[in-house]
């Protein structure tokens, strides 16, 4: 028979404090092989690497938190899938390095991603850039904070500052496409995700193919922060299902939100 958690409601409070201190813990790791060599190997069929440093954070993150919480399942970008997860009413989902191709290439946007996620919904979350010495929480009913202070997303104005790849925005329509002021590459989609939790930029379509990993801890900290991430249906993502992958998303304050999901809508008839 599989370990189960126990019955009442975690304190997310203290699954805050636990996640957030591994995150650091393995952040801080990682930051100390940042811009020096690294051992890199690839994966996916050569589409995706992982480097040392990605698995000496995995090893911190499972030994730390599952040795206080053994009851809870276990999802990461750097551990093979035991779907026993799925037997769980709460999982970390982790990503010990979200941007692994800017921190091979010296780039200071990538971040630790861990979140608590409960009956399919995120519970606790936290993401750790160390290099830029940046850390963003929130629980389920908290506020979402950056280094301790209060975070909100902004008003959008007439032209929309949006993290958007170069060939979505070509395939947009017109009318959308023109209020659009394109923010520069930003290789970490969690990181961009807290970006919009921060008031910095106003929203981002999310290509299809993104993981819980990548999406779980930033999607708590963006809506605690006024923001949601969704689907084209307008409808909250669900987590630790058997199928990990999500298609187009779209993630935006609340007033941007309605008019991006409609402009990407188009996108999956391209």
């Amino acid at each position: 028979m599989s370990e189960t958690i126990p019955s009442a409601t975690p304190n997310w409070d203290e699954d805050l404090a636990l996640i957030i201190a591994a995150a650091v813990a393995a952040g801080d790791t990682a930051l100390g092989y940042f811009r020096r060599a690294v051992d890199v190997r690839w994966k996916n069929e050569g589409r995706s690497p992982v480097s040392e440093a990605d698995l000496a954070a995995n090893d911190i993150l499972s030994t730390r938190l599952l040795g206080a919480r053994p009851g809870y399942g276990w999802l990461s970008e750097e551990t093979d899938d035991d779907e026993t997860r799925l037997t769980r009413d709460t999982v970390f989902v982790v990503d010990p390095i979200d941007g692994t191709r800017a921190f091979i290439g010296g780039k200071e946007l990538w971040c630790v991603s861990v979140a608590v996620v409960h009956q399919g919904l995120p519970a606790a979350a936290v993401l750790y850039a160390p290099a830029l010495e940046e850390l963003f929480q929130a629980t389920h009913d908290g506020e979402a904070c950056k280094n301790g202070e209060t975070i909100a997303v902004r008003d959008p104005g007439e032209r929309l500052h949006l993290a958007v790849a170069e060939d979505l925005v070509k395939k947009l329509h017109s009318p959308y496409r023109e209020r659009i002021e394109r923010v520069p590459h930003v290789p970490s989609l969690a990181y961009r995700l807290a970006m919009i939790a921060d008031g910095r930029i106003d929203g981002t379509i999310v290509k299809k193919n993104a993981h819980d990993w990548d999406l779980a801890a930033a999607d708590l900290i963006l809506a605690r922060a006024g923001g949601a991430l969704c689907g084209l249906d307008g409808l909250p993502l669900s987590y630790n299902r058997q199928i990990v992958s999500h298609g187009f998303l779209g993630a935006a304050s609340g007033q941007a939100l309605p008019s991006l999901l409609a402009a990407t809508r188009a996108l999956e008839d391209h």
